[in-house]
């Protein structure tokens, strides 16, 4: 089959990558110059299946007004006159109950491990290189009430089979002896997590991509998808047609205007995030692998000699701005936990839309529309499930049956049809 893939980021080039290997026809087009240089650009650099979990969370409303008067806060709500915005934060909200949490969690969890194990056979396999490293990420917790709030997910994770281990401030220092000691009171170890540079990833996948017949056409920006009699058979670009027996649409958060004159939506919102990345000067004040922030949602994570610091959510549209309000969040918090670890005067500041559903979970699969497929709606957790999002659309679009359940995980658990 040809198969037209829209999107170059991380999610788009797995999906390329994955139909190549299956014997497909595959072209990708985007807009921009070369692959990943939007989402997948500059993100958290984890691999943390360990660590999906939805935004909408028990308690979650309650604390978003407290964050509402922090200078740090882990969320940023800018409310727009967009019917759409307010939508998709209601059904947010919905979502955070302790049973929706608890289902939404274990999907995601579902899929994350996966894409984990896929990754890992990837590298064995292409031996590809990407600032790796297989050590773990350390949820950490400054406060005694976020470690007994800890005990729902960890719950979830013996449902799973997740492995991890909850620890004392020494248990921290042991596995990250760089940490500043008295800012913490306890953690969460997740050592099935990894940690690895996403642009690097997707720039090196799209090199193996090409190798194997993937056509990539850059400089090139989607207007539509061409459809009739039910089924989409290629898309629009301002460089003409592109006609094909299927089309997967990996726009990131951009996904949901393509289908909207097609006679149906996703609920796919942009969430703002925001990342610095600063060169290693004293090699026992940085991290080893990568730590997650629990208090101020910002993650601090090794890239070969390189700290990324990235996190927080903010509520924005498609606003692109860089403000020092929250550069200021993302320095703080790497100098607070890892002072004199990294050069904050050569920090390069960066952001990105992350694509997010209400309940956390993406969107992978078929619709309504013969040969339309979607691969969207990751949010954070993008670069942790690209490979096995990748891999089990290639399996459908092949006819073959995914080795996970696909249950939750597509546009059906919305009730929406074309």
């Amino acid at each position: 089959m040809k198969i037209i893939v829209l999107g170059s980021g991380v999610l788009g080039t797995s999906t390329a990558y994955f139909l190549a290997k299956s014997g497909h026809e595959v072209v990708v087009i985007d807009r921009q110059p070369s692959p990943a240089q939007e989402t997948s650009f500059a993100n958290a650099g984890e691999v943390s299946p360990g660590y999906s979990a939805p935004w909408a969370a028990p308690g979650v409303p309650v604390k978003a007004v407290k964050w509402m008067f922090m200078r740090h806060a882990p969320l940023i709500l800018r409310p727009h006159l967009d019917p759409f915005q307010w939508k998709w934060m209601a059904s947010m909200l919905r979502n955070c109950t302790s049973a929706r949490y608890a289902l939404n969690k274990g999907r995601m969890v579902r899929l994350a491990e996966y894409s984990r194990d896929v990754l890992r056979a990837l590298r064995a396999d292409i031996g590809i290189t990407y600032d790796e490293r297989s050590q773990g990420t350390l949820q950490l917790f400054r406060k005694p009430r976020q470690v007994e709030a800890a005990a729902a997910d960890m719950a979830v994770l013996d449902q799973f089979g997740v492995p991890y281990e909850a620890l004392d401030v020494e248990g921290c220092l042991r596995h990250e002896p760089g940490l500043e000691k008295s800012r913490i009171v306890g953690g969460l170890l997740l050592p099935g997590d990894e940690t690895g540079d996403c642009f690097k990833f997707t720039n090196a996948l799209a090199g193996q991509a090409a190798a194997l017949g993937v056509e990539f056409r850059f400089n090139t920006t989607v207007k539509g998808l061409i459809h009739t009699g039910g089924r989409v058979v290629g898309a629009l670009t301002d460089q003409g047609e592109a006609r094909a027996d299927a089309v997967v649409v990996a726009l990131g958060s951009y996904s949901r205007f393509l289908l909207e004159p097609l006679g149906f939506s996703i609920p796919v919102y942009p969430v703002k995030g925001y990342s610095i990345t600063l060169p290693i000067i004293d090699e026992a004040r940085a991290p080893v692998s990568t730590i997650l922030d629990e208090t101020h949602k910002v993650a601090v994570t090794r890239l070969g000699d390189r700290i990324r610091v990235a996190g927080m959510a903010e509520l924005n549209g498609y606003n692109l701005d860089l403000p020092q309000a929250r550069r200021e969040t993302v320095e703080y918090v790497v100098n607070d936990l890892y002072p004199g670890g990294g050069d904050l005067a050569q920090a390069e500041f960066w952001c990105g839309l992350r694509p997010m559903t209400p309940d956390g979970t993406p969107i992978v699969g078929p619709t309504g529309y013969g040969g339309l497929y979607l691969n969207t709606g990751h949010g954070t957790l993008g670069w942790t499930m690209a490979c096995g999002s990748g891999r089990v659309l290639a399996d459908l679009i092949s006819g073959k049956t995914p080795e996970i359940d696909m249950g939750g995980l597509t546009l059906d658990r919305y009730g929406r049809a074309a």
